[in-house]
């Protein structure tokens, strides 16, 4: 289990509102799994994005971090209703 960003935080910079493409964002691969920074924390992938999605979308697609159902997600505004786990840390 990781950080638990306070609700102010959250509502500032994270949500459907607030769009950012990985790509841009400070990354590095631990483990085997690609780890971005975003607004000072860092997000872990924990799930495989799906095979539906272009090779390159983390370049092109617009994605926003949200909280569903007690845990954090990465949702990709081009492939809507589909929720990447990823853990969060400072």
């Amino acid at each position: 289990m990781g950080y638990r960003i306070p609700q102010n935080r959250f509502r500032e910079h994270f949500g459907r509102g607030h769009y950012f493409r990985v790509y841009g964002a400070p990354m590095v691969v631990v483990d085997g799994r690609p780890r971005f920074q975003y607004s000072g924390f860092w997000f872990s992938v924990v799930d495989p994005w799906p095979e539906t999605w272009a090779a390159n979308w983390y370049q092109t697609d617009d994605v926003y971090v949200d909280y569903v159902n007690d845990g954090y997600y990465l949702c990709n505004r081009t492939h809507p209703g589909v929720h990447i786990a990823i853990n969060v840390s400072l």
